[in-house]
């Protein structure tokens, strides 16, 4: 360096690079006129992606939003149900979820589930149905409700369920149509639910705690006339309490939640109470005598002693038992023959478990109604025309009984398993909850009855167990003889739980009808929508305490449970029915984090459901099928017109059409979205697929689901290339048929290619079958293209598809791609995630991991942080947000720290300039411009060999100087240009004077002023004409423009640390960068994207089409 200018090429390099701060304006880095925009992004490293800044952010900057889901970006507004509710959240902070899977699963799970029907029926239905019988009834509702458990887990742990629970799980998974029927099914489920508990809880007053409460006295009727006078006092007793109930729910749900706690402490305590005392009868049985006339047991309220006579000092006395059947107290009274020719006995109502009594009671026991519940293998007298008098004295049954019917009574008693997902907004994190605490409730209760159904037979005498109100245990609750220490713990327990679960009911169920009619899609219900100003739904709760009022008008627990099991079943079956839809549909976005489901399981739950809804009533499944029927078809063809054309062609023509149609009322829902594919693909002379690998991989990312459309253009017009049309067309049917593409081809001629791809782009697709998303491979050799049509093309196509909002694909090294055939065992699809633009980029991955190429390789998520990220909660946030969209992937956070400019980095878009300026200004034959264009790179190459890039050098190296040539730099203020010495054509480029304004030019160095930004005064640079080789020499004296630089930085740092990671992978998907917007730095683009992918053997470039295509919600 010259010292006598004062500036060294230390300092030379500075004025280049900047100092180390990348903020620091150099006139390389930072132009003068720049934006704030662009100086925000630039110590961002990410030039390549500044101009779409706005419609694409930085993945650093969303990543924190998109993991806590508060404020998605575009396209989540879809999520309607979430919107209306942000209002009402923004007028008072709710506080975060925190309940467990104990706490907000498995306890609300087991408390719904035990209920009335234990307490009441369960040894009844043991001693009618016999252990056997009964066993397999519970053991078919358990299975049932065991599978539709893991076919609804699958769907809860498929996305956030908000608020909402089971009807909103169904609904977003069935679409609205099954929803609402479903929906409605539930509700009417739950509502009658409710009559039941209100009449089982208002059954244990009248019979076991307070007989004498009774309006309608039953003391003295018999047969029907005390079965109506038992009717009615429930009937009067059921609507006061029902309006009771209302009334508390009406005041306040939170005393409801307050008091769930203590309901449930009832219900574990009386079911322990059952467990003690089975223990206990096997050491001590208890002393609980039944009396029998001859084989009949008898009432035990009309007498005191199980005798006919008694001995006392003054002879024989009659007993009161005596005085019931004879006409007077005396000896010689005309008595009941039956009971003058039989003894009176009595034997163990509860002899224990070690008795050896389950013999008895293995197999059933069914009665007609008004039959006499009688002792098998007790000799009895009955006279040949002994008619049944005096039957207000035995035990008889109330009921015809049968297998169905037990069945009916019997299956409520497993309903309740939707309790947790219906607190979904509750959780701390629903997806693992209610899984797990859905299954364990439902196996700790099956095991509970199952046992209990094993223990009640083997304990307790058959007469007892076929006694459904403990006519002959002195009115005791059957189940309550066998508790420990005293009946009165389950009379007491089980009432109050009954009225918890009835409470329960009044207030889920109104919840319920308020969502469905938020959700407005059964208009006549929109009125039940509205509801306090707290958002309690009043309406719809009058609506429930009315329908609750027809179930106690019917006042009968033994006929409003099979009604209800009805509706529950219908429920059931259909939450099985989407889960193995949606698992045989493959769905994109079914993605369930709960993996132990398949779609036989689902379809084995749905045809228990169907079964056990038949074998329980066929009126009744008939009467719910055809109101969930009239309900899907109301909600579908609301509004829907039907047109029949003649026969089958007819019938398919309009069901096409009218599916046409309702795909034409808008935009899918993101959970709907999948990639519908236009593959453009390019043909010979000979009309065959140049790049058949590129329908490989459109069968690997569609599997035969969705629309694909293969497309190829052809230049000419239509009237002479129709023929070439027809065999491109042909040679695409069959090239579809070899690789398994289902779909259509489609052909365009046009006066040139540019035109006919845009036909393509445009006119594809019919209707709301159109394309999404355009697929077409990386022009191959635009570098050597004799024609500099291909690149222009590929750059116009990309642009085309950002304007009408379509996703983009690009293979790069097509045919390094697998074939359908292969089978990769191991290996990684790495996703390099750096700007956000609508999730294409964690989709994309999951599809292609669900054909059999791609199986087994596991999935990585590559992000970028800046000098300012905070790595460690980005890396956090994103797992989080990885949990949330159920997709398994291993995550890093690459740090990229501010460096300056390298000159490598410098010279290598030098380079990239003077090439493009040369292809575009010089008119050269062929051969010369090969040639000229060899000698400009050597003499970079040599340049750049010598600078080593593996180092970021702050400093210019100071290149070997040629003998004879001046190497001075003049003054600091004027930019120092690179010119190429006309003697020797491969030297080095080497700094020199430039030439002031009108100077006279230095002998052996031509120089003509040339930058290839606008200059200062916003006039564009006019390219010099020349066609000699002196014009090309005066190309080397531009300076590259500051864009490019931080353009090629960014592609160089970047495909730096890709190479680095990925190396290695299967396959690398990258977020490509947009066109420039000033068309004059097209081939620049190119050179950007060969830059980022250098070094990487398959690479899908990938460009979202500006909305959400991937959500967390179900």
């Amino acid at each position: 360096a010259d010292p006598k200018h004062g500036i060294t090429l230390v300092g030379f390099a500075f004025l280049l690079l900047g100092d180390a701060n990348p903020k620091e304006s150099s006139p390389f880095i930072n132009s003068s006129d720049a934006t704030e925009k662009s100086q925000k992004y630039d110590g961002k490293h990410m030039a390549l992606f500044e101009e779409e800044m706005e419609t694409s952010p930085m993945v650093s900057t969303m990543i924190s939003s998109l993991a806590n889901y508060s404020s998605l970006p575009q396209g989540s507004k879809e999520h309607e149900e979430e919107a209306d509710n942000e209002e009402e959240d923004k007028k008072k902070k709710k506080p975060a979820p925190q309940l467990g899977t104990l706490m907000g699963v498995y306890l609300p799970c087991i408390q719904n589930i035990f209920g009335v029907i234990l307490f009441l029926r369960m040894t009844w239905m043991v001693g009618i149905g016999g252990v056997i019988g009964s066993f397999i009834i519970v053991f078919m509702c358990c299975s049932t409700t065991m599978l539709t458990a893991i076919s609804m887990s699958a769907i809860a742990t498929n996305g956030v369920v908000p608020a909402g629970g089971s009807y909103y799980m169904i609904s977003r998974s069935l679409g609205p149509e099954f929803g609402g029927a479903v929906g409605i099914c539930f509700y009417l489920g739950t509502t009658f639910a409710g009559a039941m508990y209100i009449l089982g809880s208002i059954e244990l007053l009248l019979v076991y705690i307070l007989p004498q409460a009774a309006i309608f006295k039953m003391e003295g009727l018999e047969g029907a006339e005390a079965e109506a006078a038992m009717l009615n006092n429930m009937r009067v007793y059921g609507t006061i309490v029902l309006s009771f109930m209302a009334t508390v729910v009406f005041v306040g749900v939170k005393y409801v939640n307050k008091l769930a706690l203590l309901f449930l402490a009832c219900v574990i305590l009386s079911i322990l109470a059952v467990y003690a005392g089975v223990i206990k009868t096997a050491i001590e049985p208890p002393d609980f005598p039944v009396c029998l006339l001859g084989n009949r047991p008898l009432i035990s309220k009309g007498f005191d002693v199980c005798a006919k006579t008694l001995e006392s000092g003054n002879g024989t006395v009659t007993t009161k038992l005596w005085s019931v059947f004879c006409d007077s107290p005396f000896l010689n009274a005309t008595c009941d023959e039956y009971f003058v020719n039989n003894n009176v006995s009595f034997i163990q109502g509860i002899p224990g478990v070690m008795s050896g009594i389950l013999k008895e009671n293995l197999f059933g026991n069914y009665l007609e109604k008004g039959d006499l519940v009688a002792k098998k293998g007790i000799a009895t007298v009955e006279g040949p025309d002994d008619t049944l008098t005096n039957s207000n004295r035995y035990v008889l049954a109330d009921i015809t009984s049968f297998f169905t019917l037990l069945v009916g009574i019997y299956f409520p008693s497993v309903t309740g398993i939707m309790a947790g997902s219906n607190r979904s907004g509750d959780l701390r994190d629903a997806q693992k909850s209610i899984p797990i605490g859905t299954i364990m409730a439902i196996t700790t209760t099956s095991i509970v009855y199952m046992s209990a159904v094993i223990l009640f037979g083997a304990c307790i005498e058959g007469v007892v167990l076929r006694d459904k109100f403990g006519e002959g245990v002195n009115g005791n609750l059957v189940i309550g003889t066998l508790a420990w220490p005293s009946p009165w713990v389950i009379v007491i327990g089980s009432f109050f739980s009954t009225c918890g679960a009835g409470l329960q009911s009044l207030t889920g169920a109104p919840r319920l009808m308020q969502a469905i009619s938020r959700d407005g899609v059964v208009p006549i219900l929109r009125v039940f929508g509205h509801g306090k100003a707290n958002g309690e739904p009043t309406w719809a709760l009058l609506l429930t305490a009315g329908i609750c009022e027809i179930g106690i008008l019917i006042a009968s627990l033994d006929a409003v449970a099979p009604i209800l099991s009805m509706f529950f079943l219908m429920c059931y079956m259909f939450v099985n029915l989407a889960c193995a839809l949606q698992t045989l549909l493959r769905t994109p976005n079914w993605r369930p984090r709960f993996n132990y489901y398949h779609w036989a399981l689902s379809f084995l739950g749905m045809s228990l459901c169907l079964s056990l809804m038949f074998i329980c009533s066929w009126f009744y499944a008939i009467v719910a099928m055809v109101i969930a029927g009239s309900i899907y078809k109301y909600i579908e063809f609301r509004g829907a017109e039907k047109e029949w054309g003649d026969g089958i062609r007819g019938i398919s023509l309009s069901a096409a059409r009218y599916a046409l149609m309702r795909l034409e009322e808008g935009p899918p829902h993101t959970k709907n979205w999948r990639p519908q594919l236009l593959v453009l693909v390019s043909t010979d002379v000979e009309q065959n697929v140049e790049q058949p690998r590129l329908l490989s991989l459109t069968n690997q990312l569609k599997a035969g689901k969705g629309l694909t459309i293969v497309g190829t253009a052809l230049a000419g017009t239509y009237l002479e290339n129709h023929p070439q049309a027809q065999r491109a067309e042909q040679s695409l049917r069959k090239l579809m048929e070899t690789e398994k593409v289902k779909g259509f081809c489609q052909v365009t001629i046009s006066s040139n290619m540019r035109d006919a791809t845009s036909h393509l782009l445009q006119a594809s697709g019919l209707g709301g079958l159109m394309h999404n998303t355009v697929l077409v491979s990386w022009p191959r050799n635009w570098k050597q293209a004799d024609d500099l049509q291909t690149w222009r093309d590929f750059i116009e196509l990309v642009r085309e598809t950002t304007a009408a909002h379509l996703a983009l694909l690009v293979p790069k090294n097509i045919a390094a791609f697998p074939s359908n055939g292969e089978r990769f065992s191991e290996g990684h699809i790495d996703v390099w995630w750096i700007v956000h633009d609508g999730g294409m980029l964690m989709l994309l991955p999951f599809l292609l991991r669900q054909h059999k190429v791609w199986r087994k390789c596991k999935m990585r998520i590559f992000t970028v942080a800046q000098m300012d990220d905070n790595s460690i909660q980005m890396k956090k946030d994103l797992t989080t947000f990885l949990y949330h969209l159920r997709i398994d992937a291993e995550v890093e956070v690459v740090e990229m720290h501010d460096s300056d400019i390298s000159a490598y980095t410098y010279e290598k878009t030098l380079v990239m300039e003077q090439r493009s300026q040369i292809l575009k200004q010089i008119n050269l034959t062929k051969t010369e411009r090969e040639r000229e264009i060899q000698s400009i790179t050597d003499s970079s190459r040599g340049s750049i060999r010598r600078k080593n890039p593996a180092v970021v050098t702050t400093q210019l190296s100071v290149t070997e100087e040629q003998p004879g040539v001046s190497s001075k730099v003049e003054k600091p203020e004027e930019e120092v240009q690179l010119i190429h010495d006309s003697t020797s054509p491969t030297s080095p480029a080497t700094p020199l004077t430039p030439a002031s304004e009108g100077g006279a030019q230095t002998p052996g160095s031509a120089q003509v002023q040339m930058t290839w930004t606008e200059k200062a005064d916003g006039e564009p640079a006019k390219p010099p004409g020349a066609s000699t080789p002196q014009g090309i020499k005066d190309i080397f004296n531009m300076k590259p423009n500051q864009s490019n630089v931080r353009r090629m930085h960014t592609a160089l740092r970047l495909n730096g640390v890709i190479v680095k990671k990925s190396s290695e992978a299967k396959l690398v998907l990258l977020n490509m960068p947009g066109p420039p917007n000033n068309r004059s730095g097209d081939e620049n683009y190119m050179e950007f994207l060969e830059v980022l992918t250098e070094g990487l053997n398959r690479v899908l470039l990938v460009r979202g089409g500006g909305r959400e295509v991937i959500t967390i919600y179900s």
